[in-house]
């Protein structure tokens, strides 16, 4: 629908540019009143099911699920820079807080049922059985006990196979073979992963930061801010598609090998960069996860642009730091570094990259926590806590 609007206005010309513009705020304020009907509905969703797990929130009422779809649905195909698994965790963690209600289970056995279902929603949303499990392990709960990798496993087996009767499988960022490369690269990985270290560390700040500065416009209601979001965004739609949305067809362009110059690289990471902390801003459902992936993709792109003169034609290509980029950002960001290496290990099948991934991660979120940066879920449950 929104290609559609975008096509009209390029054919009618003229003052048409204002459709695109009005679609995309009309579509973030009605997903924003959708998410202000029904409590935690608003945002990625990943925070409240940590809290849960922690035992400093509530579940959430089964009116989540269809506030999440479809103020989700709605907040991403309207354009705004969000992706769709923050939504996915939250629905799949309510299903079972709902299953365990119905089921009468204990309080204990609910819990584990509702994180272990957050991974499995994960999993569908990126394709990633062994992803959705150590997102589970290593970020929701940091911890690793028989029962619940037992229940995140067959939750998970479950979830993927019946994805796969709707949309099939395959993987998610199809990408040509790479090689492995020589060992000899591996310090370049490593100061590749301290600069994705950096560049995390100061985006999980703006998301946190835009988050406090909005929060400051108490006059303004907080369905025409999010409008007024729309707006910004709906105008980069019309100068670049490319720019909004959860960034997919970007990183799989990436991922082909289909580079960009220099200067479209900056220009797309710049903006994505901003632009996804304000889109979160909006309040309405929607995550984290696919534009940090889009956004790793492009640094690594652009950082081969610096390194391939002085490998004199002897390192790997675009593609590769593309792919590690989106690892080690995320692992910067979530600080959950395996995490991150599995699910685009799953979503590319590049596995001659693992050992690429390892070090950069292993540099990305090291500097992160040099930095002092916080893990953005951290950030993100301690300011839900705090908010009435």
């Amino acid at each position: 629908m929104r290609d559609a609007v975008l096509e009209t206005s390029d054919g009618l010309g003229g003052p048409a540019w204002l459709l695109p513009v009005a679609f995309t705020a009309v579509g973030a304020a009605l997903a924003c009143a959708i998410a202000q009907w029904v409590p935690y509905a608003a945002g990625s969703g990943i925070q409240h099911v940590e809290a849960v797990w922690r035992k400093e929130g509530e579940t959430g009422v089964l009116w989540l699920l269809p506030a999440k779809f479809f103020g989700g649905v709605i907040a991403i195909g309207s354009g705004l820079v969000l992706g769709r698994e923050g939504p996915t965790v939250h629905m799949g963690a309510s299903i079972g807080v709902e299953a365990g209600h119905r089921a009468r289970l204990g309080g204990e056995d609910v819990r584990l049922l509702q994180t272990a279902l957050g991974g499995a929603g994960l999993a569908v949303a990126f394709g990633a059985p062994l992803g959705g499990l150590l997102f589970v392990c290593e970020e929701v709960t940091r911890t690793v006990r028989p029962r619940l990798v037992l229940l995140a496993l067959i939750g998970t087996a479950t979830a993927v196979s019946c994805s796969w009767l709707v949309v099939g499988g395959g993987l998610v960022f199809p990408m040509p073979e790479v090689s492995a490369p020589g060992l000899w690269l591996l310090p370049v990985f490593l100061l590749f992963g301290v600069t994705a270290g950096g560049l995390g560390a100061a985006y999980s700040g703006l998301v946190v930061g835009t988050l406090s500065f909005f929060d400051r416009l108490t006059k303004v209601p907080v369905v025409a801010r999010a409008a007024v979001i729309g707006a910004v965004v709906g105008l980069l739609l019309v100068l670049e598609p490319a720019v909004v949305g959860d960034g997919d067809p970007l990183s799989q362009q990436l991922l082909e090998g289909r580079g960009l110059a220099v200067t479209l690289l900056t220009w797309y990471l710049v903006v994505r960069f901003v632009t996804g902390p304000l889109s979160y801003a909006a309040a309405t459902p929607g995550g984290l996860f696919a534009p940090l992936l889009a956004l790793g993709a492009l640094w690594g792109a652009l950082a081969h642009t610096s390194v391939a003169p002085l490998l004199l034609g002897h390192g790997p290509g675009t593609v590769a730091f593309a792919a590690v980029g989106m690892a080690a950002l995320f692992a910067a960001v979530v600080r959950a570094p395996v995490t991150g290496l599995v699910l685009v290990v799953e979503m590319t099948g590049a596995t001659s990259l693992i050992v690429p991934m390892l070090a950069a991660c292993f540099a990305a979120t090291l500097t992160a926590d040099v930095l002092g940066s916080r893990p953005v879920y951290d950030s993100l449950r301690q300011r839900m806590l705090e908010r009435p």
